[in-house]
């Protein structure tokens, strides 16, 4: 609870700690029951100002704000940004609305994009998958990336680019899957038991635990990420390149390794099937680099680990009888994450392995029209069962209904998927088919990622998920 005061001039100030809320408005404001309060009347065509201004409490009071002035400059703003979007297609609007959301969620000194500007709304309500998004994750990276420059925005990749050299920078083996805005690494979780949680949703963190979690796939993601700035064009940094070696090194020695997964469970690590589709990710960016860039490597070694692994995900992680990839390997449980091994390369889109899982996850996990993560019942993911649908995997099954020749069903999904946006157009983390209504933390920059991207998939040249898996080049589509 701050301590409220009135500044010399009338202004209302809360403070607490090192903190400040400066509160300026020509209404006549009085405090009740430990609230502020004011009545007043407001006519047609008239405005009435109310400016909310943080302050650090030692430093002096900032110069009031002209708000007519500001509400101009940030019209323009936004205007001018939006105007250089390439979307020019019947969902223009839309697109353009989510790239505008991936822009405000940009912390510009530094081109991090945070994941969502909240925590812990519940992914079920009254449920404890609640967690907290305010931070930046390296599997973001590459959809991101195409996202951007495929839409015309290179600066901004660019500078997400830049952040995400630094933020990973250092020793492999430290290498983290999420970082702060400006690439803190120290982001302890911890539970505030004080406060009762969104619609009674328990418990409300703070942090979050999955930073310290070995997650391979993020090690294929940097690669890739890099790739595609590389094809993008975007200038590579020479120091860039021998981390990327390092990183490559390192992955020799745990790709083998056991981890928690592109979900981040709780309930042990496993041989997860997308973690070991993409560790072959890095090591193949890795040898497309040296080949198609001319850089230095140990190019033959790499191709000799790129073949291990992809002989040992056939073997281990395809289920014939499911026939499908599974989850992990020797699993019969199904994931969402396999829709992307033809989006990556791993294997082309007609190979009936590809087909086949495709087809078993419109069995197992479509529900109600949109597609789950993995089914939380079956899976030890060390949480409560229960979940709405995540949002990314529907685009998922869209991309690959593109690349398997299905465009009907992939523009039928996308549909969908655009009805769930609200009245501003923004997206959440999930939707929870029951209710019908979104869930999770909000708005979710990967759900708009994703919508950026399937949209790209199904009318536009640049298609992300032919350019992912090497099919097409960014600057040959954009010709």
């Amino acid at each position: 609870m701050p301590w409220v005061t009135r500044s010399d001039n009338g202004d209302l100030l809360a403070i607490a700690g090192p903190d400040m809320l400066l509160l300026r408005t020509p209404v006549e404001l009085r405090g009740e029951r430990l609230t502020t309060v004011g009545d007043f009347a407001v006519s047609a065509g008239q405005r009435v100002p109310f400016v909310l201004t943080y302050v650090p409490s030692h430093l002096p009071l900032p110069e009031p704000v002209d708000v007519d002035d500001a509400l101009r400059s940030t019209e323009e703003f936004w205007q001018s940004w939006a105007s250089a979007c390439r979307s020019t297609d019947q969902h223009g609007e839309i697109i353009t609305r989510s790239l505008i959301t991936l822009k405000a969620l940009t912390y510009a000194p530094t081109g991090g994009i945070v994941a969502a500007p909240t925590t812990s709304l519940p992914e079920q309500l009254g449920g404890s998958r609640n967690w907290d998004y305010r931070f930046c994750w390296l599997r973001d990276a590459t959809l991101t990336l195409l996202a951007l420059m495929n839409s015309g925005y290179f600066d901004e990749a660019r500078a997400w680019r830049g952040w995400l050299l630094r933020a990973a920078a250092g020793s492999p083996a430290e290498i983290q899957i999420m970082y702060g805005l400006s690439g803190e690494r120290w982001l302890a979780e911890r539970e505030v038991p004080w406060l009762d949680g969104y619609e009674s949703s328990k418990p409300v963190r703070i942090g979050n635990a999955a930073a310290d979690q070995l997650q391979l796939d993020v090690f294929g993601e940097v690669m890739d990420a890099a790739h595609q700035a590389r094809l993008g064009g975007l200038q590579d940094q020479a120091a860039a390149w021998a981390f990327q070696r390092a990183l490559l090194a390192h992955l020799e020695s745990v790709w083998r390794t056991p981890d928690e997964g592109i979900w981040e469970v709780r309930g042990g690590p496993r041989h997860f099937t997308y973690s070991k589709v993409m560790a072959w990710v890095a090591f193949d960016r890795g040898i497309k680099a040296v080949e198609g860039f001319g850089l230095d490597g140990p190019v033959d070694r790499w191709r000799r680990i790129r073949a291990e692994i992809h002989e040992e995900v056939c073997r281990r992680a395809f289920n014939t009888d499911l026939g499908s990839f599974a989850q992990a390997y020797d699993s019969d449980l199904l994931d969402a994450s396999a829709l992307l091994i033809p989006q990556v390369g791993f294997l082309p889109p007609e190979d009936a392995r590809v087909q086949g899982t495709v087809e078993a996850i419109e069995r197992k996990l479509l529900r109600d029209g949109f597609v789950l993560r993995y089914d939380t019942a079956a899976t030890e993911d060390g949480l409560s069962p229960g979940e709405g649908a995540f949002l990314p995997c529907s685009f998922w099954l869209a991309d690959a209904y593109v690349l398997i020749g299905r465009p009907a069903d992939a523009q039928s999904m996308f549909d969908r998927l655009l009805g769930l946006c609200n009245d501003v157009g923004l997206l959440a983390e999930e939707y929870d088919t029951v209710a019908q209504r979104l869930v999770g933390n909000f708005p979710q920059a990967f759900s708009h990622i994703a919508l950026v991207n399937t949209a790209h998939n199904i009318v536009h040249a640049a298609k992300p998920c032919e350019q992912r898996s090497g099919n097409v080049r960014l600057a040959e589509a954009a010709e």
